[in-house]
């Protein structure tokens, strides 16, 4: 894994990825088929999908999704686990260079992803891949690090053991990121998201993230212990909760 290509930034951590991530609200693809008047059957053309999580609440709702994923492994991952999941279709492209033809979709969609975009370069190919309106919508799931003593904790936790941790978060953030992106006026709306995990899934949630410690780094089992400690603290019927924002920017990409 190479640090300077983002794209490849999850390489090693494909598997954990799939089993810690957090999934999105169903309600996002309703919400948008709403407010944006999509066609029932629309095809959404998701930027960086990763693993697939993104896709489901849009496959759920009966839209068409072709992903676009520029690292194979997670590419390869999304796949598998989409496979039985409606008309879903991959292709090797990324944000700036998806390979799909002019006006073939009515969506754009990127979630936790368009931090590590070339935003004009992926502003002007959503506008050429979509009809019009140009309808796009970015979405970050924003872990809630106050509220309760477990998710204070976590934060800690995180920052005590995270390499750059605070630099990665604040440029994952989509302040520095959606204004760029639209290149006008958007709107935003937030859907509540708790997830609940047992221990095996909180530890791939921890390594799903770039900036923890791998396991073959010294700090790897030190870190298990704490996170362990935390873990029998806070559970309740064997699981934590760790609570989300779900954020979804939307509107119509500006000309």
């Amino acid at each position: 894994m190479t640090q300077l290509d983002p794209t490849q930034r999850f390489t090693d951590r494909v598997d954990a990825y799939a089993a810690g991530r957090p999934t999105y609200p169903d309600a996002i693809a309703h919400m948008l088929a709403t407010e944006l008047s999509l066609p029932s059957h629309a095809t959404v053309a998701d930027l960086g999908y990763g693993t697939g999580l993104s896709c489901l609440p849009f496959l759920s709702a009966g839209f068409r999704v072709i992903g676009v994923e520029p690292n194979d492994a997670m590419r390869t991952a999304g796949e598998k686990f989409l496979a039985a999941q409606g008309e879903f279709r991959s292709v090797a492209g990324k944000a700036e260079a998806t390979t799909l033809d002019d006006a073939s979709v009515d969506l754009v969609i990127a979630a936790q992803a368009a931090h590590w975009f070339d935003l004009p370069a992926a502003h002007a190919e959503a506008l050429r891949i979509l009809r019009r309106p140009p309808w796009a919508a970015l979405i970050w799931n924003d872990r809630l690090s106050t509220g309760s003593k477990f998710a204070e904790d976590y934060e800690a936790f995180i920052r005590g053991y995270g390499v750059d941790y605070l630099k990665i978060r604040h440029r994952q953030g989509p302040e520095a990121t959606v204004a760029p992106f639209f290149g006008g006026a958007f709107r935003e709306t937030t859907f509540t998201n708790v997830t609940r995990l047992d221990f095996p899934t909180l530890i791939a949630r921890v390594n799903s993230a770039s900036y923890m410690p791998q396991p073959d780094s010294p700090a790897y089992e030190p870190m298990l212990g704490e996170l362990r400690r935390l873990f029998d603290a806070a559970e309740q019927d064997g699981k934590v909760a760790m609570d989300y924002v779900t954020r979804v920017f939307f509107g119509a990409l500006a000309s």
